[in-house]
């Protein structure tokens, strides 16, 4: 299992609709071979991360040269939404205990 994280910053008073923006987007993610979950988290008002699971790094890679992936990262948030640049994280499972 790889998981792959995004952390962002959100400027003061624009939680809302960031949330809005996702809730709202098309993500291309359920047809992309290997993907297994996506979840949208929330520390506080001004820090989110998006979190992916795929079956492996293999299949997570495939997903960033995508088709897919190109439209899903062309849609842009609204200017001033964002407090900085999205930092990426990506994980490798080591264990997992349900």
């Amino acid at each position: 299992m790889f998981i792959a994280m995004n952390r962002f910053t959100i400027a003061e008073g624009r939680g809302a609709e960031f949330e809005t923006r996702w809730r709202g987007r098309s993500s291309y993610l359920k047809d992309s071979p290997g993907f297994v979950r996506f979840r949208l988290l929330k520390l506080d008002e001004t820090h989110y991360s998006s979190y992916a699971e795929w079956e492996s790094e293999a299949a997570f890679r495939a997903w960033t040269t995508s088709e897919g992936f190109r439209k899903a990262h062309g849609q842009r948030l609204p200017e001033g939404i964002l407090a900085g640049h999205p930092h990426l994280e990506t994980w490798e499972v080591i264990l997992d205990e349900a």
